[in-house]
């Protein structure tokens, strides 16, 4: 890498130790190096990492190999040791994992929102409604259909969020109008499709999907819908056999001014599903 790039890519790295910028300098990866990311589901159904990826192979040699799964799986997969690296939205949860020690550092990497969908003929009259909480008490009280993806995903722990606020537990109409589909995004949205009901999705998959969908968007907008997403490192002291060093320099690169840049550049018809906040 020439001096003036890799200049670059450390200024925006100023809360990393040195540890990690030191790695980030180090020698193109030899052949055959790879680490494993555990994900959410949503960045792999945008399609961000087949934008990403070739980006920064080409750069360093490293494969990056993604297991998309819920949020939920995707923290446990990390404790348990069984991925490099951790790139997930659901903070909180985040956080809980540093404090355990399973991570060593997370950061802030990009964030969009969360979106209502629903059904074209909208039963529940939510078209526009600011608060979304409000919102799904409107659909509670006229119990028209609503389907949850059920899978603890980040959605997931968001919607539930969501309806504490409501002061609601739709548990207790499950099998009703209310329905669990244990599934990811892209399932649960063509599931709701078919069953003209509301579901909470994040804009990514949204984005990706809305045109062979029978759904609108019906609401966004507002700090309950905002959705932002970290890269958290995966402990090596907690897991020895992690590929702590190749992990650091993929987590370099994606909050570096070359990988922020390549997320602000990725586009979906148009419009940015991510929104790189590194920094």
């Amino acid at each position: 890498m020439r001096a003036g790039a890799r200049a670059r890519v450390l200024r925006p790295l100023a809360a990393l130790t040195l540890a990690l910028a030191v790695v980030l300098a180090a020698p193109v990866a030899g052949a055959g190096d790879f680490i494993t990311v555990a994900s959410t589901t949503s960045t792999q159904n945008a399609g961000l990492f087949d934008h990403l990826l070739p980006l920064f192979e080409a750069e360093t040699g490293i494969e990056v190999r993604v297991v998309a799964v819920g949020t939920g799986q995707a923290l446990r997969l990390a404790r348990n040791g069984d991925a490099d690296l951790l790139l997930v939205h659901d903070r909180p949860s985040e956080e809980v994992f540093v404090a355990e020690g399973h991570g060593s550092q997370r950061f802030d990497l990009m964030y969009n929102d969360f979106v209502l969908v629903g059904p074209a003929g909208d039963p529940a009259g939510i078209a526009g409604a600011g608060d979304a909480a409000a919102v799904l008490g409107r659909i509670a009280a006229v119990r028209a259909p609503f389907l949850s993806r059920g899978d603890d995903s980040g959605t997931h722990r968001r919607e539930r969020a969501l309806w504490a606020a409501a002061g609601l537990d739709p548990r207790d109409a499950s099998g009703t109008w209310y329905r669990e589909a244990g599934q990811g995004m892209g399932a649960t949205l063509n599931t709701a499709s078919m069953m003209e009901a509301y579901t909470l999705a994040d804009r990514g998959t949204w984005l990706k999907m809305r045109e062979r969908l029978d759904l609108r968007l019906l609401v966004e907008g507002g700090a309950g819908l905002r959705n932002e997403y970290g890269v958290t490192l995966v402990s090596p002291e907690k897991h020895p056999h992690v590929k702590a060093a190749l992990a650091r320099r993929f987590a370099a690169w994606l909050i570096s001014a070359d990988g922020q840049a390549a997320i602000e550049g990725f586009t979906i018809d148009g419009e940015r599903p991510f929104i790189p906040n590194a920094n």
